[in-house]
């Protein structure tokens, strides 16, 4: 029976395309979002990921192509009741307090909110003690954590955050990464688009890179950074360590320092069992460093190889 289903993704997406006038801005954007899945959508500027975004959430019409929000199709309403939404770019009246933007949301959307749920949101984000000051007084972080109070204040089983620490300090980086991690903790559903690498390095399950429109790479950030490596400091290597350290992977040598780069399949053994096998062997161990390309390497090399591919 339909009943006896499990729930569909939180976001699911195929084949969307839109152009504006002679400018094909997404093309051919398949996605999915799981239930209690953080997702980082990455790309420079113009790749179509704000586009993506309100074509997801219904705010620009796509050309072509499906999307469905929480099991539900996007283009109705309903599909929206459960999902929070912070924009790149919104503005709210400076006459206004913090308190009386929530409440108005809250009747624009016609959900029941309680109003203490509506001041924990505004704890939440740090601004319960401005609960009731004029928002013309506020600067571009304190408006972005009214955005994202707007965003979570109907407890929302899907919230899509574009560009959520833009205008804040480290210390509202901070906050909003712990924000994150606990909807995710709760299985409330993510999408994130940010400029920032280290955040979405930190958050994500997965990352989708877009470029010109199309989806340039996606996976998990093991998938993406794919092979890693170990640095070695060893010294009084015996007959046998050469070849322990090239079962273990391909070798690279400079003086005393050995690289080797493990299978990206390892599960988390090959370097507590090579450092034991070179020990018992008589090696002397004397630093162990582990080495990862970074997720901004790993996005910088996708680009470059979609403008060489293009020329």
């Amino acid at each position: 029976m339909l009943a006896d289903l499990p729930p569909g993704p939180a976001v699911w997406c195929s084949g969307l395309r839109k152009r504006y006038g002679t400018q094909q801005a997404v093309s051919d954007v398949s996605l999915e979002v799981g239930r209690g899945e953080v997702v980082g959508l990455l790309g420079p500027n113009g790749a179509g990921k704000t586009s993506v975004i309100k074509m997801l959430l219904g705010l620009v019409r796509p050309d072509a192509g499906e999307v469905l929000l929480l099991g539900t199709d996007a283009r109705r309403p309903s599909s929206r009741t459960r999902v929070g939404y912070l924009p790149e770019l919104f503005r709210y009246q400076p006459w206004l307090t913090p308190a009386e933007v929530l409440t108005l949301h809250v009747r624009l959307s016609g959900l029941d909110v309680s109003a203490q749920r509506q001041r924990e949101c505004l704890a939440l984000v740090g601004l319960a003690d401005r609960a009731g000051d004029r928002l013309g007084g506020f600067s571009k972080g304190m408006q972005q954590r009214l955005g994202l109070a707007v965003a979570l204040v109907a407890d929302p089983e899907l919230v899509v955050l574009d560009e959520p620490t833009s205008a804040l300090d480290p210390l509202g980086r901070v906050d909003v990464r712990d924000i994150v991690l606990a909807l995710r903790e709760r299985g409330v559903a993510v999408l994130l688009n940010s400029h920032l690498i280290g955040e979405v390095e930190r958050v994500c399950d997965r990352v989708v890179i877009l470029d010109r429109g199309r989806v340039a790479a996606a996976g998990t950030l093991a998938e993406l950074l794919g092979q890693r490596e170990v640095k070695l400091h060893l010294t009084d290597l015996p007959a046998g360590a050469a070849e322990r350290l090239a079962a273990a992977g391909p070798v690279e040598r400079e003086g005393e320092w050995f690289t080797v780069a493990l299978p990206a399949e390892d599960a988390g053994t090959a370097v507590p069992d090579l450092v034991g096998d070179l020990v018992a062997l008589g090696v002397r161990v004397h630093a162990v460093e582990p080495v990862r390309i970074s997720l901004e390497e790993r996005l910088l090399g996708i680009l470059r190889e979609g403008q060489e591919a293009r020329r």
